[in-house]
């Protein structure tokens, strides 16, 4: 039985790239996940309930990638599912669903890399480690 991973065991790694380990899937790029279903976690998404959970975990990991506040994301914020939910999780409303010890966010190209990919697919801003006075940009 694979051992259900939380936000709460996420944050104590420090770093983005031992995060990224921790919550990656490493699925396969065109793999199905809702198929003919997709309605479902759209209609999920859309809902004020989940906006208003999704707003709660943004506000807790202040708009940063993993909840690393170096990293503020800049554009769309996705929140994550630490845990991959199927759709009866979400027909049934369980609570992994709103589980903010469930929930993380990411940028679009970091949560690509969870789902389908590796390091190598991470943004290239996220590697460079950044030091005071350093002047250089990403």
């Amino acid at each position: 039985m694979r051992k259900n991973k939380s936000y709460k065991e996420l944050i104590q790694l420090e770093t983005l790239e031992e995060r990224f380990d921790y919550l990656s899937i490493g699925g396969i790029v065109g793999e199905e996940t809702f198929g003919d279903s997709r309605w479902v976690n759209q209609q999920l998404y859309t809902s004020s309930f989940w906006r208003s959970i999704r707003q709660n975990v943004i506000v807790r990991d202040n708009g940063c990638e993993l909840g690393i506040q170096e990293f503020e994301i800049p554009g769309l914020i996705i929140v994550h599912h630490i845990n991959t939910i199927t759709e009866d999780d979400i027909l049934e409303r369980r609570k992994c669903v709103f589980d903010m010890n469930n929930l993380i966010c990411a940028s679009f190209y970091v949560h690509e890399a969870i789902h389908y990919g590796d390091r190598k697919l991470l943004p290239s801003y996220i590697l460079i480690e950044r030091k005071p006075g350093d002047t250089t940009l990403w």
